[in-house]
Protein backbone atom coordinates (compact mmCIF):
# COMPACT_ATOMS: atom_id res chain seq x y z
CA UNK A 1 0.00 0.00 0.00
CA UNK A 2 1.26 3.33 -1.00
CA UNK A 3 1.87 6.33 1.44
CA UNK A 4 -0.57 9.55 0.85
CA UNK A 5 1.68 11.59 -0.59
CA UNK A 6 2.88 9.44 -3.47
CA UNK A 7 -0.92 8.36 -3.99
CA UNK A 8 -1.49 12.58 -4.14
CA UNK A 9 1.46 13.07 -6.24
CA UNK A 10 0.04 10.77 -8.88
CA UNK A 11 -3.04 12.02 -8.96
CA UNK A 12 -1.62 15.82 -9.65
CA UNK A 13 0.37 14.21 -12.68
CA UNK A 14 -1.98 11.85 -14.06
CA UNK A 15 -5.53 13.06 -13.64
CA UNK A 16 -5.70 14.74 -16.79
CA UNK A 17 -4.63 11.91 -18.48
CA UNK A 18 -6.88 9.69 -17.15
CA UNK A 19 -9.72 11.53 -17.44
CA UNK A 20 -9.18 12.12 -20.95
CA UNK A 21 -8.38 8.55 -22.12
CA UNK A 22 -11.72 7.59 -20.09
CA UNK A 23 -13.78 10.02 -22.06
CA UNK A 24 -12.13 9.18 -25.52
CA UNK A 25 -13.01 5.23 -24.51
CA UNK A 26 -16.56 6.12 -22.43
CA UNK A 27 -17.91 9.14 -23.71
CA UNK A 28 -19.56 10.21 -20.30
CA UNK A 29 -18.64 12.01 -17.72
CA UNK A 30 -20.41 9.78 -14.81
CA UNK A 31 -18.46 6.73 -15.49
CA UNK A 32 -15.28 8.63 -16.39
CA UNK A 33 -15.40 9.56 -12.55
CA UNK A 34 -16.19 5.91 -11.66
CA UNK A 35 -13.09 4.78 -13.80
CA UNK A 36 -10.83 7.93 -12.29
CA UNK A 37 -11.29 6.71 -8.94
CA UNK A 38 -11.31 3.09 -9.52
CA UNK A 39 -7.42 3.32 -11.28
CA UNK A 40 -6.55 5.80 -8.43
CA UNK A 41 -7.48 3.20 -5.82
CA UNK A 42 -5.99 0.39 -7.57
CA UNK A 43 -2.70 2.82 -7.48
CA UNK A 44 -3.22 3.45 -3.79
CA UNK A 45 -3.31 -0.15 -3.08
CA UNK A 46 -0.81 -1.30 -5.41
CA UNK A 47 2.59 -2.67 -4.64
CA UNK A 48 4.34 -2.39 -7.90
CA UNK A 49 7.98 -0.73 -7.80
CA UNK A 50 8.21 1.51 -11.01
CA UNK A 51 11.38 1.99 -12.57
CA UNK A 52 11.03 5.81 -13.50
CA UNK A 53 7.95 8.69 -13.82
CA UNK A 54 7.50 6.14 -17.84
CA UNK A 55 7.06 3.41 -16.60
CA UNK A 56 4.69 4.72 -13.58
CA UNK A 57 2.90 6.68 -16.26
CA UNK A 58 2.85 3.96 -18.59
CA UNK A 59 0.97 1.46 -15.78
CA UNK A 60 -1.76 4.08 -15.06
CA UNK A 61 -2.35 4.27 -19.17
CA UNK A 62 -3.05 0.92 -19.29
CA UNK A 63 -4.79 0.02 -15.77
CA UNK A 64 -6.87 2.92 -16.95
CA UNK A 65 -7.47 1.10 -20.87
CA UNK A 66 -8.18 -1.94 -18.84
CA UNK A 67 -10.92 -0.46 -16.11
CA UNK A 68 -12.35 1.34 -19.12
CA UNK A 69 -12.73 -2.46 -21.34
CA UNK A 70 -14.09 -4.21 -18.27
CA UNK A 71 -16.51 -1.57 -17.40
CA UNK A 72 -18.01 -1.80 -21.61
CA UNK A 73 -18.19 -5.52 -21.38
CA UNK A 74 -20.17 -4.75 -17.86
CA UNK A 75 -23.79 -6.70 -18.04
CA UNK A 76 -24.42 -3.18 -16.55
CA UNK A 77 -23.12 -1.19 -19.32
CA UNK A 78 -24.37 -3.43 -22.32
CA UNK A 79 -28.26 -3.25 -21.07
CA UNK A 80 -27.77 0.70 -20.78
CA UNK A 81 -28.33 3.82 -23.43
CA UNK A 82 -26.35 6.50 -22.45
CA UNK A 83 -27.93 10.05 -22.79
CA UNK A 84 -26.81 12.53 -25.41
CA UNK A 85 -27.33 15.06 -23.19
CA UNK A 86 -24.56 14.53 -20.52
CA UNK A 87 -22.61 14.19 -23.63
CA UNK A 88 -19.54 16.36 -22.87
CA UNK A 89 -18.58 17.33 -26.41
CA UNK A 90 -21.36 19.65 -27.16
CA UNK A 91 -19.05 22.47 -25.72
CA UNK A 92 -16.46 21.89 -28.41
CA UNK A 93 -15.53 23.69 -31.34
CA UNK A 94 -17.58 22.52 -34.42
CA UNK A 95 -14.16 20.76 -36.45
CA UNK A 96 -12.95 20.11 -33.06
CA UNK A 97 -16.16 18.15 -32.10
CA UNK A 98 -15.83 16.29 -35.32
CA UNK A 99 -12.47 15.45 -35.33
CA UNK A 100 -12.73 13.95 -31.80
CA UNK A 101 -16.26 12.30 -32.70
CA UNK A 102 -14.58 10.82 -35.89
CA UNK A 103 -11.48 9.36 -33.59
CA UNK A 104 -14.01 7.87 -30.94
CA UNK A 105 -16.05 5.97 -33.69
CA UNK A 106 -13.04 4.21 -34.94
CA UNK A 107 -12.27 0.43 -34.06
CA UNK A 108 -10.15 0.11 -30.15
CA UNK A 109 -7.42 -0.64 -31.72
CA UNK A 110 -7.16 2.54 -33.74
CA UNK A 111 -8.35 4.95 -31.38
CA UNK A 112 -5.92 3.71 -28.99
CA UNK A 113 -2.75 4.07 -31.00
CA UNK A 114 -4.00 7.55 -32.76
CA UNK A 115 -5.14 8.86 -29.26
CA UNK A 116 -1.89 7.87 -27.31
CA UNK A 117 0.08 9.12 -30.65
CA UNK A 118 -1.83 12.62 -31.24
CA UNK A 119 -3.09 13.79 -27.95
CA UNK A 120 -0.77 12.21 -25.30
CA UNK A 121 2.32 12.37 -27.91
CA UNK A 122 3.63 8.91 -27.46
CA UNK A 123 6.35 7.92 -30.19
CA UNK A 124 5.00 4.51 -31.69
CA UNK A 125 7.91 2.73 -29.74
CA UNK A 126 6.38 3.51 -26.35
CA UNK A 127 3.05 3.19 -27.46
CA UNK A 128 3.83 -0.38 -28.17
CA UNK A 129 5.29 -1.11 -24.64
CA UNK A 130 1.74 0.10 -22.90
CA UNK A 131 0.01 -2.15 -25.24
CA UNK A 132 2.05 -4.91 -25.58
CA UNK A 133 2.48 -4.37 -29.37
CA UNK A 134 5.09 -4.89 -31.79
CA UNK A 135 6.50 -0.95 -32.82
CA UNK A 136 6.00 -2.02 -36.47
CA UNK A 137 1.91 -3.44 -35.18
CA UNK A 138 1.72 0.53 -33.90
CA UNK A 139 3.01 2.08 -37.29
CA UNK A 140 0.44 0.32 -39.48
CA UNK A 141 -2.40 1.03 -37.09
CA UNK A 142 -1.30 4.88 -37.06
CA UNK A 143 -1.34 4.38 -40.74
CA UNK A 144 -4.75 2.80 -40.98
CA UNK A 145 -6.06 5.04 -38.14
CA UNK A 146 -5.35 8.20 -39.91
CA UNK A 147 -6.77 6.31 -43.05
CA UNK A 148 -10.40 6.13 -41.65
CA UNK A 149 -9.53 9.27 -40.41
CA UNK A 150 -9.41 10.65 -43.52
CA UNK A 151 -12.26 8.35 -45.41
CA UNK A 152 -14.53 9.68 -42.14
CA UNK A 153 -13.79 13.45 -42.36
CA UNK A 154 -13.38 13.52 -46.49
CA UNK A 155 -9.81 15.68 -46.05
CA UNK A 156 -6.38 15.41 -45.64
CA UNK A 157 -5.27 12.78 -42.94
CA UNK A 158 -4.43 13.31 -40.09
CA UNK A 159 -0.78 14.15 -38.97
CA UNK A 160 0.01 16.10 -42.40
Amino acid sequence: MREEQEVNGAIDRYADTVRRLCMVHLKNREDTEDIFQNVFLKYALSSVDFQSAEHEKAWIIRVTINACRDLLRSFFRSRTVPMEESSSLAALEPETRDVLEAVLALPEKYKNVIYLHYYEGYPAAEIGRILGKNTNTVYTLLDRGRKLLKEKLGGEEVGE
